[in-house]
């Protein structure tokens, strides 16, 4: 499913109070440009490993066997991406499991494959997954190629009126509604900004020739 990022905290906050009530599993992960080269599909996956590994009270056997072996190796090397997608087959394939990853736009090109070729062989493996989606329609085509057959796109757009109903509840909330200098406002009807003019070029005024 992909959704608009707006709505991305509002399922994550629905899906966790789910999690309360039953035996589901939730995991989330937030893509951010700034971390886009570190942000690879390793560490996304492993991340989501890790917190629904958090959730259980009792760790499978057989999954619990192969960490042990990869400590055993030389250094106790990390998860490589086909071991953790495996895992995580094996871990949502026995529990209902709901997968969150928001801003997937920020997520580096080269990255972003791999993780959609990564989701898809967990949903293959675990049909009752369920993997929620956020990102700019830009990525849409690269979802929908990765993914056929096994999603739902919704498109979300704020109005005006959701808008200003925020704006509202935020500002009702304000502790400090006195702090805007006066001098910043602006009188009903004036525009935000005065009117923009080319920049003149500077005359340069030049000195008579001198009289012989």
């Amino acid at each position: 499913m992909l959704t608009s990022r707006d709505t991305s905290s509002l399922v994550i906050d629905a899906l966790c109070d789910q999690a309360m009530e039953e035996d589901v599993a939730v995991a989330c992960f937030y893509f951010d440009f700034a971390s886009r080269n570190e942000q690879t599909a390793a560490s996304m996956l492993g991340a989501l490993l890790r917190q629904i590994f958090n959730g259980l009270d009792q760790i499978p056997i057989e999954i619990a066997g192969e960490f042990a072996n990869y400590k055993q190796t030389i250094g106790g090397r990390q998860l490589r991406l086909p071991e953790i997608v495996k895992m995580l087959q094996d871990i949502t394939s026995s529990r209902r499991t709901f997968i969150c990853v928001d801003a997937l736009d920020e997520c580096g090109a080269e990255h972003r494959l791999e993780v959609l070729g990564s989701l898809r062989q967990i949903l293959q493996k675990s049909p009752g997954a369920r993997i929620s989606l956020t990102g700019r329609p830009q990525i849409r085509h690269e979802v929908e190629r990765y993914l056929a057959g096994t999603l739902e796109v919704i498109s979300l757009t704020t109005n005006k009126d959701d808008i200003i109903t925020y704006l509202r509840a935020s500002l009702e909330k304000d502790t400090t509604p006195d702090a805007m200098d006066s001098s910043l406002e602006v009188p009903p009807g004036a525009p935000l900004f005065g009117p923009l003019t080319r920049k003149q070029k500077p005359q340069i005024k030049k000195n008579p020739p001198d009289s012989p």
